[in-house]
C-alpha cells in the first residue's frame, strides 16, 4: 500500500487542549499537501480554518469530547454550532456511563438524535473501547447501526488505551453493512496504518501519519 493510499484514509488530528493556531495551520497545510481525508480539530478552530482554507480541507471536529457525559441537548447544540461554523464531519463520544449502566436504548437514542442534527454530514461514534467489556462493545455496534450513524470509532486517544486489532475484528462481525470503522489512538507506525486499513478500517485517526510516513518518530495521538 502506497503512502498516498494510506493518507487518503487518515483524519489528520490535533486535539490537544493547548493547541495553538500555529499548530492548527501546520496541520492544515500538511493535510492539503498530503491529501488526507480530513483534519480533526477542536470546535473552537472550525470557523478560523474555514475562513482561511475554504473548501481545500475537509473539517472534522469532536462533540462531547473526550468524556462523553454531556447531556444530549448540549451535544446536539455542539453539532449544530460546528456545522454552522463549517465542519463537514462530527466525531461524537457516547455517554460511557450510560453504556456501563447498560442503558443501551438511551445511548442509541442519543446517537439517533445527533445523526438527525448532522443530516447528510458524516457522524462517527466514539465508544471508547478501553473502558468496555466485549458485551458492551457488541451492544454499541448494534446501537450505532440501529441509529443510522456512519462510523463506529474505537477511541478518543485520551483514554487508557487506543485501537486494537481485536476490537476492529469484533466491530466487523457486529456492525451493519452501512457502518464503517475508524481506528484511533495508538496508531504509531506505518505497519499499524497498513494493518488497520487491511483489516477493514475506512478511517484512521492519528496525529502521526504524515510524520511516520516521512520517516519521523511518532508522537501524540
Amino acid at each position: 500500500m502506497t503512502n498516498e493510499e494510506m493518507l487518503c484514509h487518515v483524519d489528520h488530528t490535533q486535539l490537544k487542549p493547548f493547541a495553538t493556531w500555529e499548530d492548527i495551520e501546520k496541520l492544515c497545510e500538511e493535510a492539503i499537501t498530503y491529501k488526507t481525508a480530513s483534519v480533526c480539530v477542536p470546535p473552537a478552530y472550525i470557523k478560523r480554518i474555514k475562513d482561511k482554507y475554504g473548501d481545500q480541507i475537509n473539517i472534522c471536529t469532536v462533540v462531547g469530547f473526550p468524556l462523553g457525559y454531556s447531556v444530549t441537548a448540549a451535544k446536539e447544540t455542539e453539532v449544530r454550532e460546528a456545522l454552522a461554523d463549517g465542519a463537514d464531519e462530527i466525531d461524537m463520544v457516547v455517554n460511557i456511563s450510560d453504556v456501563k449502566n447498560h442503558l443501551f436504548d438511551q445511548v442509541e437514542e442519543e446517537i439517533r438524535t445527533l445523526k438527525a442534527a448532522c443530516g447528510s454530514h458524516i457522524l462517527k461514534v466514539i465508544i471508547e473501547t478501553c473502558f468496555l467489556t466485549e458485551e458492551e462493545k457488541i451492544a454499541m455496534c448494534k446501537a450505532v447501526t440501529n441509529a443510522g450513524a456512519d462510523y463506529i470509532k474505537t477511541s478518543t486517544g485520551f483514554g487508557t488505551g487506543g485501537a486494537t486489532m481485536e476490537d476492529v475484528l469484533l466491530f466487523k462481525k457486529n456492525i451493519g453493512p452501512g457502518v464503517k470503522i475508524k481506528a484511533a489512538g495508538g496508531v504509531k507506525t506505518k505497519a499499524d496504518l497498513e494493518a488497520f486499513l487491511n483489516a477493514g478500517c475506512d478511517r484512521i485517526g492519528t496525529s502521526s501519519a504524515v510524520g511516520i510516513l516521512n520517516g519521523e518518530a511518532a508522537k501524540g495521538y
